[in-house]
């Protein structure tokens, strides 16, 4: 088996901790804001990334006004 690297880099990050591989992680994160709405919406293609951006990514950053609702295992605007 591989060690990541991030395991050195990064060892208290999700990918450092639970990561196996390089290939066989615990998690993915996009390399750019480009990559990364291309790859949202190949996987939701109903969600609107410019939206999402300019009216909800402030919020989730923060973490202030963004609530867990279990019942659809989604996280939400409290004001929602």
């Amino acid at each position: 088996m591989t060690i990541i690297r991030t395991r050195h880099e990064e060892p208290n990050s999700i990918r450092g901790r639970y990561g196996l591989t390089d290939t066989r992680n615990a998690t993915h994160g996009s390399d750019s804001i480009e990559s990364a709405i291309r790859e949202i919406a190949f996987f939701f293609p109903d969600f609107d990334s410019n939206l999402w951006l300019k009216e909800e990514e402030n919020h989730f950053r923060d973490g202030h006004n963004v609530q867990f609702f279990p019942n659809e295992w989604l996280h939400k605007l409290k004001t929602q």
